[in-house]
């Protein structure tokens, strides 16, 4: 050691930290791996063999996974530190339930492991796995490692092992891996096996059947994977729509690998068509039984811009065309699930709101397709995205309409017009204009303007949820009709409509839900 002090040491002369103890021993978290003794890494080995203490966790029978993975490598003068649980369900006695029992037993462990590190002694926690990695040692980490020097070694997870016992990929090219916890609320499981690619659910056990109809319900089911033990003695692997749920231990994991090169991984059976709403703007708007119907299809169909919004899987087809053919576009997706093709037809924001979901069915009502199955999956409204970007406008009685002549002609949506205004409705506007529609907004404000006051708020919303984003609140005689295109939405306040400014600096529009005279 050099002569000279180093910043440390006068720092604690000068403070007098540091003079009166020992040094402090080193806290290592050490990750032995799913089971298999040989799956250790050597620098989990190292560290065992270097270690004065040796802490695991275990159950009150007192046996440990932990102990007897690394058994090999203890040694008659180790000081064995058993962490043992109050409490491994959730039925305990303790005044602040199970909760409370685990937050004294892990201030408690940490506390005897400290008395061993402030002897100067280096403190190997075992974990199963990676140590934090649903570990249990990441407690005495998040307690200790702030005040003693520490190293975690990572270990291969039961994850991994599970992948590699069924000998098939977990995830392939741009596919996503969803881990998830089988303590989750089933509709939660549901929903999230429904928007992933791939998935592991953990923590098996007693939430085993939860977890069979939350694969169920996702359509995952026939695709999952069960793995017991992966590496150990007793592992037992196979489909997991086949095992017995008693017979099911805590350390068993369901995995739904990936679907790449995998063509058994898609629903089987006759064709169908699902027609799908993207939302507004892209993948932060699809709800998860979107993103299964998407991820199911065999082919997709749409107009290219919304396309355009869904990731590119590896065996899908896909069909974009122009905006104008929605006929032809309904006719060619049903003609693809008559010879057995599992078709997603692809629509923007809401896809019964002015959208592709009428057409299908329009064109499905013809007699060569009325054994084709058909289903139409909801989507968020431009209109509900843009009130909800500008405040609540539509908290009250509202009426939506299209301002588009292309399919019906202008004195029906002006006779529409009078009648939503005079009942006092807000209203929301769709495509109100385009290159080729130019006149019809400033025909609907003067309109308006004979039934509504000139400061009749109005929203002015465009592309929502977009890269170009804006949202502006005016009142109907400020509204500029020229500053209106297809990608806009019109939301024209009734005589209830409020605007409030926040204290942020932001302005807020929205309409009561209560009528003065109610």
């Amino acid at each position: 050691m050099s002569e000279a002090m180093s910043d440390r040491a006068i720092h604690d002369r000068a403070t007098g930290e540091g003079t009166d103890e020992r040094a402090k021993g080193r806290l290592y978290g050490v990750g032995l791996g799913p089971g298999d003794p040989s799956l250790m890494t050597l620098r989990a080995v190292e560290v065992i063999a270097e270690a004065d203490v040796i802490a695991y966790h275990s159950a009150r029978h007192g046996r440990s996974i932990a102990r007897s993975i690394a058994e090999r490598h203890l040694r008659a003068d180790h000081i064995e530190e058993p962490l043992v649980y109050p409490v491994t369900t959730g039925t305990t006695d303790h005044p602040g339930g199970y909760q409370g029992a685990m937050e004294e037993f892990y201030e408690e462990s940490a506390a005897r492991l400290a008395v061993h590190l402030d002897a100067g002694r280096t403190v190997a926690v075992l974990a199963e796995g990676d140590p934090l990695f649903y570990g249990s040692y990441m407690h005495m980490h998040k307690r200790l490692a702030d005040r003693y020097e520490t190293e975690v070694v990572p270990g291969v997870t039961s994850v991994s092992a599970a992948a590699a016992r069924l000998q098939t990929p977990l995830v392939e090219g741009e596919e996503v891996l969803t881990i998830l916890p089988g303590t989750l609320p089933q509709e939660e499981l549901t929903a999230r096996l429904a928007a992933t690619d791939s998935a592991v659910v953990m923590k098996l056990g007693r939430t085993f059947p939860a977890v069979r109809e939350a694969l169920a319900g996702s359509g995952r089911l026939a695709e999952a994977r069960y793995v017991e033990r992966a590496t150990m003695a007793g592992e037992r692997t196979g489909h997991l729509a086949d095992v017995d749920p008693g017979s099911v231990p805590y350390f068993s994991v369901a995995v739904v690998p990936s679907r790449v090169g995998n063509p058994g991984a898609r629903p089987s059976g006759p064709g169908e068509v699902v027609v799908v709403g993207t939302g507004p703007a892209g993948p932060l708007w699809l709800t998860p039984e979107t993103r299964r119907a998407l991820a199911d299809a065999e082919v997709l169909v749409g107009y290219t811009t919304y396309l355009d919004r869904v990731p590119v899987r590896p065996g899908q087809v896909r069909h974009g065309s122009d905006n104008k053919v929605e006929s032809e576009r309904a006719e060619f997706a049903l003609d693809l699930a008559r010879r057995g093709k599992r078709v997603a037809v692809v629509s923007g924001g809401d896809p019964g709101v002015f959208a592709m979901a009428t057409a299908v069915l329009e064109v499905a009502g013809q007699d060569a397709y009325k054994e084709v199955p058909v289903r139409v999956l909801p989507g968020v409204t431009a209109a509900n995205a843009a009130a909800a970007a500008a405040g609540a406008p539509l908290g009250h009685d509202y009426a939506t309409l299209s301002l588009s002549d292309r399919l019906k002609p202008w004195e029906v949506i002006a006779e529409r017009l009078r009648a939503a205004a005079s009942a006092d409705l807000v209203l929301a506007l769709y495509n109100p204009g385009s290159r080729s529609r130019t006149w019809q907004v400033a025909r609907a404000k003067e309109l308006l303007l004979e039934l509504r006051p000139p400061q009749t708020p109005v929203v002015v919303a465009r592309d929502v949820g977009g890269p170009e984003q804006s949202v502006r609140i005016l009142t109907l005689a400020t509204l500029e009709p020229d500053e209106v295109d297809m990608r806009t939405l019109l939301l024209i306040g009734s005589s209830q409509t409020q605007v409030t400014a926040r204290a942020d600096g932001t302005t807020v529009t929205w309409t009561p839900r209560r009528y003065p005279e109610a």
